[in-house]
């Protein structure tokens, strides 16, 4: 079951003009939160903006001797409430309701996981990364940005042991171009009669490209999907996502059924991007 907490802010490590990580103490949170879940978080004490906003659970932070201690968030600068957590200090406190959502399916040897991870969409991934290597799975990080600048928090999946594919668009560190370039080449070199799972989050349009590179190659893509959420707990059916199923097309809610979604369930085109 979800808990609602009062959290208490440890840090916040700006990690450039727009990007920030924050970790804050909730260990009861911790405690349940499985990867790819998220958190509906509210970092301001007025009504401004009213309702919680959604983010993945990027660490589960640990103390030396192994208990949890609380989660961190990575933020970009956007709106109202990521302007918030931008700003916030030590000791300040967040509302946070978690965990919420359905977690990501774990890939288990032999297969290989390669996480497609654009921007903020990287949030989803450390604690993904984290189980993944725990079951000595052979996991690689697929990661893009605009520019070198872009590209945040690698000691995270170095550390673990995962391989790293980079990518920006202007050029400046790993390949030229989105993410699908490192992607495309990681699919030319890898025999299909190897088993490969695919997980994706970023922007709507970079994972329905992962998705369908990925199926041209015969491979599924689990989606951590982005949606905008009033609640996260089902009420509000702000989040819904369009999905095929045997009778057709139908509606089903991002927070109770995901965020992680079969990507080739998805209806990409009805979704917007």
């Amino acid at each position: 079951m979800p808990v609602d907490v009062d959290a208490v802010v440890l840090s916040n490590t700006q990690l450039s003009h727009d990007y920030n990580t924050v970790t804050l103490a909730a260990p009861r949170l911790a405690d349940q939160a499985g990867p790819g879940q998220f958190v509906m978080v509210k970092a301001t004490s007025g009504d401004d903006p009213l309702l919680r906003r959604p983010f993945s659970v990027f660490e589960i932070l640990r103390d030396d001797e192994g208990r949890t201690t609380g989660i961190s968030l990575l933020n970009k600068r956007v709106g109202v409430t990521t302007r918030a957590l931008y700003a916030l200090r030590v000791g300040d406190h967040v509302r946070c309701l978690g965990p919420l959502g359905q977690p990501f399916s774990l890939a288990a040897p032999p297969e290989r996981a390669w996480m497609v991870a654009g921007g903020v969409g990287l949030a989803a991934f450390a604690t993904l990364a984290t189980s993944l290597r725990a079951r000595q799975v052979d996991t690689t990080l697929f990661y893009g940005g605009r520019r070198a600048d872009d590209l945040f928090s690698l000691e995270i999946f170095d550390a673990l042991g995962v391989h790293l594919r980079l990518s920006t668009d202007d050029g400046s560190r790993g390949d030229h171009g989105n993410v699908t370039v490192p992607l495309r080449a990681a699919f030319a070199s890898t025999d299909r009669a190897t088993p490969v799972r695919v997980y994706a989050c970023g922007p709507t349009p970079m994972m329905r490209a992962v998705t369908e590179l990925a199926a041209s190659e015969g491979r599924a893509t689990d989606v951590s999907l982005e949606q905008v959420m009033g609640c996260g707990l089902g009420g509000c059916y702000s989040c819904v996502v369009p999905v095929r199923g045997p009778a057709g097309t139908h509606f089903v809610r991002s927070c109770l059924d995901g965020p992680i979604f079969d990507g080739g369930s998805v209806v990409w085109e009805q979704l917007g991007e």
